[in-house]
């Protein structure tokens, strides 16, 4: 299974949490070694520009009249 976790700092070291969905799904206990595959994501500016070009005609142009 596959899922994307925000990494955190811990002390002096670097944590990611493992989603309660894929615990269940793999079963997972506590104690257990498990392989995990680091790749870091890109991320996303899907959003980023949120509420641009939102501006009604007379708003945008209302400082230029």
């Amino acid at each position: 299974m596959e899922t994307i976790s925000k990494v955190r700092s811990v002390g002096g070291s670097l944590m990611v949490r493992i989603p309660k969905d894929v615990i269940k799904s793999e079963s997972i206990r506590d104690g257990e070694i498990v392989k995990i595959r680091v790749e870091k994501v890109k991320r996303s500016l899907f959003g980023a520009c949120k509420g641009v070009g939102s501006l009604k005609y007379h708003e945008r142009f209302s400082d230029f009249d």
